[in-house]
């Protein structure tokens, strides 16, 4: 039955049930459902990315937008007379690195993001005043870029302290599904929307041709995934680090959260080895697992006078960056950013991959993707003080073309003199600090 039509706009529907459960945070929902209607799906169709892969049916973007109105229609019918499909979704692997080890993505139907994308804006509107400011991943008005900004203002207000880096085995994978809708009758019960969200929990992954269905996990690479690990986590860890563990610190402590990438700062190496001694007893309770080797306290105070040669400063990884202590120009000890080893070797290796496969495609192409894959590397890791590794970006990915473009044909050889004439006519963008601590740029190469 379709939903009923509602002449307020998107943003005023979802206010409503975002007001609702800010002012009664005890109150279990139990009609959300009639919320998602045509119009609701047309928003999420536009939302989500229209040119990512395709799932185990093969439609495609276009193929869907070809008769945009009737699909839209049929899939409400479907989602609320609870004969939706969840159809599985498609696995598969990509090369992390160059240790040799694989990454596994899921591709769900495009059909099944819009719906997803739908059932998550409405969940969002309610969790949204349930979730802890300590949460940053995957949140609307939140990024990556505020966590690190917040990581650095508390690091250099503490003048350091000891910093807890928390590795969760394999989240994604072993989240217990009857915890989490456990979790979920606290808050929602509405039958149609649990109905779904229980239908792609059990939905399976269609793998080498054959389709298994995990007990444990969350639905790969699906728009509802990001949201149902927060609501798992919000109580796993957030709700009792701010409510339990705070009250009994000594000193300072604070929780900065990316989705599963966690830190957890302390001004007491007491309260520090307390917490990280029953880290895993509380995680072990929810069915998680505490990576032993990856998780480790750091003394990261800030040095006090000069550091011998000799001495290994601590550091410690977060979203992508390094964090560590040097001396400024004016000769004081501040945190300093740069992009993590690993990140940047990855980054290099998919540029030198991009330009090996497409070398013989013509320049005017080339150069506007590498000034994409520049920029977009810029947009995110060009913060204060990672300038050297924005340029050691630039001057990998300009060896990297010269390299393949003097591999085009045997006779007409690309040499160095050669290439800096064709920069010259195509140059690729320098290297910008896009976010910094002292002023906000938006599009600084426009």
């Amino acid at each position: 039955m379709p939903g009923t039509p509602s002449p307020d706009p998107i943003s005023t529907k979802l206010e409503r049930i975002a007001t609702l459960a800010r002012h009664r945070p005890a109150l279990v929902l139990t009609s959300l459902a009639h919320h998602i209607d045509v119009a609701l799906l047309r928003e999420a169709y536009r939302r989500i990315r229209k040119d990512g892969a395709v799932g185990v049916d093969g439609q495609t973007a276009a193929a869907y937008a070809a008769n945009l109105e009737t699909n839209l229609q049929t899939l409400l019918d479907r989602f609320k007379a609870g004969t939706y499909h969840a159809p599985p979704v498609r696995r598969v692997h990509i090369a992390k690195g160059r240790s040799g080890k694989t990454r596994p993505i899921g591709i769900p139907t495009f059909e099944d993001k819009i719906l997803q994308r739908a059932v998550a804006m409405v969940l969002e509107a309610v969790y949204e005043q349930d979730f802890l400011p300590c949460s940053y991943g995957f949140r609307p008005g939140r990024s990556a870029h505020q966590a690190l900004q917040i990581l650095w203002e508390a690091l250099t207000e503490m003048h350091g302290g000891w910093v807890l880096e928390v590795d969760i085995q394999s989240f994604f994978d072993t989240l217990d599904h009857e915890r989490l809708r456990l979790m979920l009758d606290q808050r929602v019960r509405d039958g149609v929307l649990r109905r779904t969200i229980n239908k792609w929990l059990k939905a399976g992954v269609l793998e080498a041709g054959a389709v298994r269905h995990p007990t444990t996990g969350t639905p790969q690479g699906g728009v509802i995934s990001p949201l149902l690990a927060n609501i798992y986590l919000h109580e796993v860890l957030d709700q009792w680090f701010e409510t339990v563990v705070k009250p009994r610190m000594q000193g300072r402590a604070q929780l900065i959260r990316y989705a599963d990438d966690i830190v957890i700062l302390f001004s007491s190496e007491h309260d520090a080895r307390r917490v990280l001694a029953v880290l895993s007893k509380r995680f072990g309770k929810y069915g998680l697992t505490i990576h032993a080797e990856k998780t480790r306290l750091v003394d990261f105070h800030q040095p006090r006078g000069p550091v011998p040669r000799a001495t290994r400063p601590a550091t410690f990884d977060l979203l992508g960056f390094t964090h560590f202590w040097a001396k400024s120009w004016r000769g004081r000890w501040v945190l300093k950013r740069k992009t993590a080893r690993s990140r940047l070797n990855r980054a290099v290796i998919a540029a030198s991959t991009w330009c090996r496969i497409h070398r013989h495609r013509p320049i005017v192409e080339q150069h506007r993707r590498l000034t994409l894959m520049l920029r977009g590397h810029y947009g995110y890791f060009g913060i204060t003080g990672n300038f050297r590794s924005l340029q050691a970006y630039r001057e990998a990915v300009v060896r990297g073309w010269r390299k393949w473009l003097d591999r085009r044909s045997q006779r007409a050889r690309m040499n160095w003199l050669r290439f800096h004439r064709l920069l010259e006519r195509y140059p690729l963008p320098a290297p910008v600090v896009v976010h910094t601590v002292y002023r906000r740029a938006a599009k600084p190469w426009t």
